[in-house]
């Protein structure tokens, strides 16, 4: 009889369980790795609505932090008993996509409207975690292509300060890449949710030095001046395109990043972008986009309208790796909440209800 483990599994729309499951085999190009730390994503939380459709059954979860139990045959370069990430977007590497510089798509395909949440088009063999295959909200994890993904945790770091490496590190690191920001650039990050928060410290990073945050909740925004603002806005109070033209002079800021998803949001980061001007998008939409005429200039204004996917793999998550251990930013601050795996179910209705200030919950399977 193959031994157990305990594992969050997608039950229905509204329903994540714990259960047991069988812990996975591991082929010759597998790591087994025990997770020590995960967390909960927004994405989770689209799976646990049906939003975002996965099989029944499924382990969710994408962001490991954990120990190298055991390693297949064929992975050099590692040992058990090593202490390791992975990304949430594991790709192969051998794909079209991955060999064209676009390695978050590696076996992504369009697929008939209507059977992924209307959206026609599926993230299959970049996301695999807790999509294609049992992900990270469990006692353990299957890595695939491990050779590829596996980056060590350096000495000295907490599983708290490396927690958003594998996603939301990623992801908002990538939105201020997108944005090509250089130095002295104004820049505006629409949303202060854990990745705009990543993305206002990238944009720090990368040389901005006029970096403005809208939110509509103050304790997030106190956050993001920690985290590299120079100017906080909330919508709730101020008109925030008025006030972001006054604060560049009518000129509109160099480069705009949409954190959140909505129709609003990325309106409004159209409309104070300057002529030539670039809009780097990291919501996941859930309808269409209309983008106003006035603000996209007829299509004459030069602009950029990029968007990403978390890059994963292993080069990546080593330079990441590589900021937090250089302590330029302390993303341990962002894990406002530490849950036990058995009460999985508590931590989503806490999450998904974005109640006690919660940014991100830290998950500990023992």
């Amino acid at each position: 009889m193959s031994a157990k483990m305990k594992a969050a599994v997608f039950v229905e729309p509204g329903r994540i369980e714990i259960t047991d499951k069988a812990i996975p085999d591991v082929g010759a190009n597998d790591a087994l790795v025990r997770i020590t730390t995960t967390t909960i994503c927004g994405t989770d939380v689209h799976i646990l609505k049906g939003e975002y459709p996965v099989a029944k059954g499924l382990t969710v979860g994408h962001e490991p932090v954990g120990v190298i139990e055991k390693l297949g045959s064929a992975v050099a370069g590692y040992r058990e008993g090593q202490r390791v990430i992975a990304g949430a977007i594991c790709p192969s590497f051998t794909s079209y996509a991955s060999q064209d510089g676009a390695p978050s798509q590696d076996g992504s395909y369009l697929i008939a409207s209507g059977q992924c949440g209307g959206h026609g088009y599926k993230a299959t063999a970049g996301w695999r975690f807790g999509n294609m295959i049992d992900g990270t909200q469990a006692e353990y994890v299957l890595v695939p292509d491990a050779q590829a993904n596996l980056a060590p945790v350096p000495d000295g770091l907490s599983d708290e300060e490396v927690l958003m490496c594998p996603d939301i590190m990623s992801t908002g690191f990538k939105g201020a890449e997108n944005a090509h920001i250089k130095i002295g650039d104004t820049v505006v990050i629409f949303a202060q949710g854990p990745i705009g928060l990543c993305a206002t410290a990238g944009a720090r990073l990368l040389g901005a030095t006029t970096i403005i945050a809208v939110d509509g909740n103050d304790h997030r925004l106190a956050i993001s001046s920690a985290m590299g603002a120079d100017v906080t806005l909330n919508f709730k109070t101020c008109d925030v395109v008025s006030e972001i033209m006054k604060l560049t002079g009518g000129r509109g800021v160099d480069a705009s990043i949409e954190a959140l998803g909505t129709q609003g949001t990325f309106e409004s980061a159209l409309r104070v972008l300057k002529p030539g001007g670039t809009l780097s998008s990291l919501g996941v939409y859930s309808s269409d986009l209309t983008i106003p005429l006035a603000a996209f200039a007829a299509g004459l204004g030069d602009h950029r309208i990029v968007t990403a996917l978390c890059p994963g793999g292993k080069e990546r998550m080593r330079r990441l790796l590589n900021v937090v251990a250089s302590r330029r930013v302390d993303l341990s601050r962002l894990v406002t909440h530490t849950f036990k795996l058995d009460d999985i179910v508590a931590a989503y209705d806490l999450f998904a209800h974005q109640r006690d200030g919660v940014l991100k919950v830290a998950i500990k399977p023992n």
